[in-house]
């Protein structure tokens, strides 16, 4: 899935623990959930000021999709 692929991208740029990206994807009716967990001291970065990074990552990936379903990301 390139969404994934895109995702998981970005996160690593962001974290100094590259090792402890993990996405989980949840394929909902209408929505495919992508729950990136990153490691405690890097989600500050993921996040961002306001959630700016956040955001941006979510509209890149939604970007890409091709998909007719939803694209959630989520951040923990």
């Amino acid at each position: 899935m390139k969404e994934q692929e895109l995702c998981m991208f970005l996160v690593k740029e962001l974290v100094s623990n590259k090792d402890e990206v993990k996405i989980e994807t949840v394929e909902e009716e209408n929505a495919i959930v992508f729950k990136v967990s990153v490691a405690e001291a890097d989600i500050g970065r993921v996040i961002g000021r306001e959630g700016r990074t956040a955001n941006a990552i979510r509209t890149l990936v939604r970007a890409l999709s091709d998909s007719r379903k939803k694209i959630i990301v989520k951040f923990n």
